[in-house]
């Protein structure tokens, strides 16, 4: 045997012995929960929720905004001549805007394994949050491809603490039922960066010129600012646990909790395994890299977000008219998420709200392949982020809640997911030639999607078969449910 299977075999037993300490199967409701009427226990649900929602999620939709502002104004930039103006060639310019993804993969990992072990993850994601906006800021003094393709790689390093954070930091306070519709309200603040951040740029490009600075200057400058000034402000507000988030008493904090545990079968605990152990059991999981591939496959089709201003482009409209125009499929991304993902936890189903996406994607391709029908491909262009995004938040819920114990596994698992998955956006920019039909694109996007579809398939025939064994009382080896989520009934959703 491997010291590394040595090593997984013993964390496995440490986590299993911790688990069941944490057994929550014969643990009593709390008094003042188990006192209140059915009726009661319901309204007093809906509105601890309802207040934790309030607090966290509009401080993560706005961060989500300004990471996907700071991250996507090169695009901007480009149709207000910056590559001109620092003298970049096609491929200078495709790889300032790849680099930036280069230093995003590598952080990832390290920053959610220090994320999962310290007690201040809201203050942790802020502080990160500042620090990009300071490196955008400075994005507006650079003069040459150097100092561009530099600022870019930093960006890129510092952002990837936040969106694998902040699907972690969900899971610190929402069960699996509640996770795929706030997984997709956090992703919607990314397609609303997208939907008005071309809107945003036509306000900061009429100060071209102003004080001797070219409009992308201004555009880096504001946008950095802007996010240093938020940084600041929500490092006040978002809570580090759910026992101290404001505004709600103590039987809503009992509530949220025991709602917690329910659902996963056994506490979160940071100390119960190392960093190190929940990456390896992260890695030696199979769930994991069926649920990779799964991803892997729909991020090369949504990598079109990256040149989606230069897709619109094509469609032969003036610069502001292509701006706007960027703004409506990316409105319609938000709703078809949010419906996506609400209905995904109230059906408590995740395949089919991975795969009718999937499918809807590959017809939008389909459509860009075959037709430079003006309205043909302005539906094309209409339903690819919509699509991809819908299916890949659901498909984040299902990551959360098949990988979620022990809680260092968790936060390495989406780490590890979310960094491989990104390295499409490495290599998928130098795919967007040979416009207006970007031919190779669009067909890879094309087969990504039914590759989607396969991989989502093969990953729900494991789990129903996983489940099926627990039904029996049948061992699930290694990578199944911990021994107090088993004791508590866990089962995976499908």
């Amino acid at each position: 045997m491997s010291s590394v299977d040595k090593a997984y075999d013993a964390q496995v037993e440490d986590a299993d012995f911790d688990g069941q300490k944490e057994n929550v199967a014969t643990r009593p409701m709390p008094t003042s929960l188990a006192a209140l009427s059915p009726s009661e226990y319901n309204s007093l649900g809906v509105k601890a929720t309802l207040k934790m929602d309030m607090i966290v999620m509009p401080c993560l939709v706005i961060m989500y905004i300004m990471n996907y502002l700071d991250r996507q104004n090169i695009a901007a930039a480009k149709l207000a001549n910056i590559d001109k103006d620092l003298g970049l060639s096609l491929g200078q310019y495709q790889t300032c805007v790849s680099i930036l993804f280069v230093g995003y993969i590598l952080m990832q990992i390290p920053s959610n394994m220090l994320l999962g072990k310290i007690k201040w993850p809201g203050v942790y994601i802020c502080c990160a949050m500042a620090v990009w906006g300071m490196v955008s800021a400075c994005m507006a003094a650079v003069h040459n491809y150097t100092g561009l393709i530099l600022a870019r790689f930093f960006i890129g390093f510092v952002e990837a603490v936040f969106f694998p954070g902040a699907l972690y930091y969900l899971s610190l306070f929402y069960n699996r039922k509640q996770y795929a519709f706030r997984a997709a309200i956090l992703y919607s603040g990314s397609q609303l960066g997208n939907a008005f951040g071309g809107l945003f740029a036509i306000a900061i490009l009429k100060l071209d010129g102003k004080h001797g600075l070219e409009g992308w200057r201004w555009l880096f400058l504001i946008e950095g600012v802007a996010t240093i000034g938020l940084a600041v402000i929500f490092a006040l507000i978002l809570p580090n646990s759910p026992s101290t988030i404001r505004g709600l008493n103590d039987t809503e904090r009992e509530w949220i909790h025991w709602n917690y545990v329910q659902d996963q079968g056994q506490d979160d605990n940071a100390t119960e395994i190392s960093a190190k152990k929940g990456l390896i059991m992260a890695l030696m999981d199979p769930k994991t890299w069926m649920l990779m591939a799964t991803l892997y496959a729909i991020y090369i089709a949504a990598a079109v977000t990256n040149f989606f201003p230069s897709v619109v482009a094509t469609l032969g409209y003036s610069r502001n008219t292509t701006y706007a125009l960027t703004a409506p499929p990316y409105v319609l991304c938000v709703i078809l998420m949010m419906f996506n993902g609400f209905y995904s936890d109230k059906r408590q189903e995740r395949y089919l709200h991975i795969v009718v996406p999937m499918a809807v994607l590959l017809v939008a391709n389909i459509l860009a392949v075959s037709s430079l029908n003006t309205a043909a491909r302005y539906v094309a262009m209409m339903l690819m982020p919509g699509s991809a995004y819908a299916g890949s938040t659901v498909l984040l819920s299902w990551v959360a809640g098949s990988l979620n114990q022990p809680a260092m596994k968790r936060a390495s698992a989406i780490a590890l997911i979310n960094a491989i998955c990104n390295t499409p956006n490495v290599w998928t920019s130098y795919l967007y030639f040979g416009k207006p039909r970007y031919l190779a694109a669009f067909l890879v996007n094309l087969a990504a999607a039914a590759v989607a579809i396969g991989c989502a398939t093969v990953c729900r025939i494991y789990l129903r078969c996983q489940n099926a064994r627990l039904e029996k009382g049948l061992a699930v080896g290694k990578h199944g449910p911990t021994a107090a989520q088993q004791a508590a009934g866990f089962r995976y959703l499908l």
